[in-house]
Formats: C-alpha cells, sequence, structure tokens
C-alpha cells in the first residue's frame, strides 16, 4: 500500500492539480513528507513554516485582529493559513497545520490542541474549505508525526471527495484489472 504522501501525489498529478503547506507546529515536517514521495515534483509548489505569529499575517495573511484576539492556535487560523498559503504559492490545494506540540500550553490551549485545514477548489463555492481538531496525547514528536497523518488524512479525503472517475480507472489498469 502506498504512503498518504505517495497517494496524495498522484492523485494531485492524475488530476493536473498542485498543492501548497502552510506548517506551525510540524515545522516543515508535512512538506518534508510530501517532497520524499516519488514525483511530488509534479504536484508540489512549496511551503511555508511560519513557526512565529506574526509570520502567519504577514505572510500568509491571517488576519491580524483574529491573531491577537484568539492567538495562533484556533480553527480560523488553520483555515487563513491554508488559503493564504494556496494564494501566495499559487496552488489548486493549500493545507495548513496549527497547534501545540508542548510541553507547554499555548494561548491558553493545552498541550495536544491541533487544529489543520484544507483550502481547494471546490472551496471556492463554499464556506472557506475544511478545518478539522485533533486532540493528541503523547510526547512532542508523537504530536507533530500524527498531526502529519492527519492532515495528509484530511487532503486525501478531499482529494478522493473530488474524483472524477478517471483516478480509479488508472487504479484498476494498475492493479491488473481488478
Amino acid at each position: 500500500m502506498n504512503s498518504p504522501a505517495t497517494e496524495v501525489v498522484r492523485l494531485l498529478t492524475v488530476k493536473g492539480e498542485t498543492l501548497a503547506v502552510a506548517e506551525s507546529l510540524t515545522g516543515g515536517l508535512v512538506a518534508a513528507e510530501i517532497t520524499a514521495a516519488p514525483g511530488a515534483s509534479q504536484a508540489f509548489r512549496g511551503s511555508v513554516t511560519a513557526y512565529a505569529t506574526e509570520l502567519k499575517h504577514e505572510l500568509l495573511g491571517v488576519d491580524a485582529d483574529l491573531l491577537a484576539a484568539h492567538g495562533a492556535v484556533d480553527p480560523q487560523v488553520a483555515a487563513q493559513m491554508a488559503a493564504g498559503v494556496r494564494k501566495a504559492l499559487g496552488a489548486d490545494w493549500g493545507i495548513a497545520t496549527t497547534g501545540v506540540a508542548g510541553p507547554d500550553e499555548q494561548d491558553g490551549k493545552p498541550v495536544g490542541t491541533v487544529y489543520m485545514a484544507v483550502d481547494g477548489p471546490a472551496s471556492e463555492l463554499s464556506d472557506g474549505g475544511k478545518v478539522a481538531s485533533l486532540r493528541l496525547n503523547g510526547d512532542r514528536a508523537e504530536i507533530r508525526m500524527e498531526s502529519v497523518r492527519s492532515v495528509l488524512a484530511l487532503l486525501l479525503q478531499e482529494l478522493a471527495g473530488e474524483q472524477t472517475g478517471n483516478e480509479r480507472a488508472q487504479d484498476t489498469e494498475r492493479n491488473g484489472g481488478f
């Protein structure tokens, strides 16, 4: 079975679409996972690791009032990060992670609080993409790695929801017609 990142790259390539990543707590791990997949250069535009709160506003266009009122660990911040990186890097899809990996709480949010978002072509007609929240247990490394896995799974869900049928035909061909 392919890794989630390999499957993301495959689906994006088949669709002729691209991806950009905005990361905070994952610190570049999502981008590293995607670029480790064969063929990533066909679909991956790039990433912004906006670890400092002010960079979320300056580079990704996250609303400064939102950041001032709620801090960087917020579902709307994640949504705006995904939309902002998509726009900034000229991609069809944007994904984002923000949260608290520990060891201390941040902005009044406990360790293990994570928000992730996906913004894509269908988002232009809806309410601004898809946001999900996690409450994770574990140490800093475990929280960060689970956040990577989860945001890729969320993106796969959205990509699969947009399949035209052609992707399935190519899967059948590749798998010997079954």
